[in-house]
């Protein structure tokens, strides 16, 4: 089948995005597609290694990185598989998972450091003997959202995380590093750029608006990485399964936005019901389990895996029609 190309118009604001008139030149990389196909190819392991040594800056220099099997399996049959965004190691042995979470999950914390734990137990040498040192391990998520609670200030959306001494402040440990961005903190405009890391946050933040690379965006890597994410350049094969992802992530956003305020709103009525303290707690509750449940039954509708339907909503797929068949 072949796809039309699409137009777009040529009427463009100051700064160079795109008006409400115009169609995105640009993939979108909190898509699933577009997120792999800029950081999680061969191909293109340039970027990838040009945005993590942005993201470390002041860790060594990653010159070269070789992609892993991005499926981890558990120690047996019944333990949890795993299935990450990229998972990749440079020359020195030393890991890295890179995650793009769109979706707000309660446990995403605990998530991450479970993943942490696959690169750590695989490491592990076969053999009578083994003196246990373990090569650096890095888990990054790009988290389109924020963390709840007011956690953080509205300014502070970087954070690398180790394991500290509580009593004199040191890094007890630093060979595991999580680090996190929350992306919709990011607000610098193109002309407040001011380091490396600054430009690749604008670039994701706002890809899918612009209409042409910014002068300020100079560097080398930006010019393939806005080679690589020119949709019209895709054969007719990638801009189809560009677009159906690109829906199915609209749908998501839309599923995932009615359905939290829907069951928070439920949830507060029947706090309000009760109209004490105690029964506003319940009611908030009741309204994330409703929240919860809600978006898992989409999920299943739209035939997503069980395992990450339990990961990003912690409802059980089977326990859930088994009730609902009582």
């Amino acid at each position: 089948m072949k796809m039309k190309k699409m137009k777009v118009g040529k009427k463009k604001e100051k700064n160079g995005k795109t008006t409400k008139k115009e169609m995105a030149k640009y993939i979108n990389p909190y898509t699933d597609f577009g997120f792999k196909k800029l950081f999680g190819t061969e191909f293109n392991k340039e970027l990838l290694i040009g945005f993590l040594n942005a993201l470390l800056v002041e860790e060594r220099e990653i010159t070269d990185i070789r992609f892993l099997n991005s499926e981890r399996l558990g120690i047996n049959r019944e333990a949890r598989r795993s299935i990450f965004d990229v998972y990749c190691e440079n020359s020195r042995g030393e890991k890295f998972i890179v995650e793009m979470q769109n979706v707000f999950q309660r446990f995403y914390k605990d998530r991450s450091v479970y993943y942490a734990t696959f690169p750590i137990q695989e490491q592990a040498e076969r053999g009578e003997w083994w003196n246990f040192e373990l090569q650096r391990v890095y888990m990054v998520g790009i988290l389109n959202f924020v963390f709840p609670d007011d956690e953080y200030s509205p300014e502070c959306m970087h954070h690398v995380v180790q394991l500290m001494d509580k009593d004199d402040k040191h890094v007890f440990f630093d060979k595991l590093t999580f680090i996190y961005l929350e992306m919709p903190k990011f607000k610098k405009s193109i002309n407040e750029l001011e380091t490396l890391l600054d430009k690749w946050l604008y670039v994701l933040s706002n890809l899918p608006k612009l209409m042409e690379r910014p002068p300020e965006l100079q560097e080398r890597v930006f010019k393939r990485l806005f080679e690589q994410a020119e949709i019209a350049l895709y054969s007719p094969e990638e801009q189809k399964r560009y677009y159906d992802n690109f829906m199915v992530h609209n749908d998501w956003n839309n599923i995932i936005t009615t359905a939290t305020q829907d069951a928070i709103s439920e949830g507060l009525k029947k706090g309000l019901k009760k109209g004490m303290e105690k029964g506003m707690k319940e009611g908030m509750k009741e309204g994330e389990k409703n929240k919860a449940m809600e978006i898992a039954r989409k999920m299943i509708q739209f035939g997503m895996d069980e395992v990450d339907i339990q990961q990003l909503t912690g409802v059980v797929p089977k326990k859930m029609e088994q009730n609902s068949k009582r």
